[in-house]
């Protein structure tokens, strides 16, 4: 009872940024994301009847705690899916920066949950792996599918409707995105404890859900059209209403340093000399560049000459949930 899958991690052009249901995390409004090719998770299932817990390995580590609490609370929800009481050996490979607004858990929740689900001998459709994966973290359901996918929101309270829907597929269009690394740490407030203090404290918060329908029409408009300038300009507004209501939350924070400024400015600048190119910001302090193919050498250049930039990654768009046979993994 073994499997593995490799999930790729996504970007999220409307974010996803508040809980209707802490439990089930279940969103207070539809996000959309795009997947991409340079960031992923290799997640490796096996039950073993000896076992007397889960183990978890991450990059050869062993992990214990909250991280850990995660994943063996996941695999609890797999086990009662399946009504098998078999405990799991998970060994992941993250080629993803941990906790540091990369949305490394997308990756590893969708890797951990496609392998798990097989290996214990389910066979779910991609919705119904979704709306499962959903609830290890909750912008992971949108890397079950490539391309441009749709988390939505639902309207039930058990969550039953809650799941991604793909929007265009990885060939659809060729957009790059450049991942501006300027710091791989983990940061020191988590996604879920900003997303909660905003949502309890924000006056900005209403505000920002209520914008949510129309950016999301104008960006699917824009994707299915292939308009780069509409889907860059939406995708920039939305992140930057999003980080606006963390400074609208009692006590105010943010996950900016000032080189993520600097980076958001040279993007600006870059504009108006005629190249292309948008930001988007998770919750941490990295930016990702949203950019054309023909415009790749430029948008590198000026992004790796910026003072405090480490490191550019690129991505192209990325494929959903592949399955991986043990010669793969050589």
């Amino acid at each position: 009872m073994k499997a593995t899958a490799k999930a790729h991690t996504n970007i999220a052009l409307i974010k996803y940024w508040g809980k209707r249901d802490e439990a089930l995390i279940l969103p207070t409004n539809n996000s959309l994301s795009v997947t991409l090719d340079g960031f992923y998770t290799t997640t490796t299932v096996s039950y073993k009847p000896e076992l007397t817990k889960d183990t978890f390995t991450l990059n050869d580590e062993v992990v214990v705690g909250e991280q850990y609490n995660r994943v063996t609370n996941f695999l609890n929800k797999v086990r009662d899916i399946a009504g098998k009481q078999l405990y799991a050996e998970v060994k992941s490979i993250n080629a993803v920066p941990t906790a540091a607004g990369f949305a490394s858990s997308a990756s590893g929740f969708a890797a951990l949950a496609a392998a798990a689900t097989k290996a214990i001998g389910l066979s779910l459709t991609e919705s119904e792996l979704s709306r499962l994966t959903r609830q290890g973290s909750g912008s992971a359901c949108r890397s079950i599918f490539g391309g441009f996918a749709e988390w939505q929101k639902g309207e039930m309270e058990d969550g039953s409707d809650s799941f991604a829907v793909p929007v265009a597929p990885k060939d659809h269009w060729d957009i790059r995105v450049a991942a501006v690394v300027l710091n791989a740490k983990m940061k020191k407030l988590s996604s879920r404890s900003g997303m909660k203090r905003t949502v309890e404290t924000s006056p900005f918060f209403k505000g920002w859900v209520e914008s949510i329908p129309s950016d999301l029409e104008a960006i699917k408009q824009g994707i299915l059209e292939r308009d780069f300038h509409k889907v860059g300009e939406v995708a920039e507004a939305n992140c930057l209403k999003m980080h606006a209501t963390t400074l609208g939350a009692n006590p105010p924070f943010t996950y900016w340093l000032d080189t993520t400024m600097s980076v958001m400015q040279t993007v600006q600048e870059l504009r108006s000399t005629g190249v292309p190119a948008y930001f988007t910001i998770d919750a941490g302090p990295n930016v990702k560049v949203l950019y054309l193919p023909q415009d790749e050498e430029k948008v590198l250049e000026t992004l790796r000459n910026i003072s405090g930039v480490t490191d550019v990654r690129l991505s192209r768009v990325g494929q959903g949930i592949k399955y991986l046979e043990d010669e793969e993994l050589v």
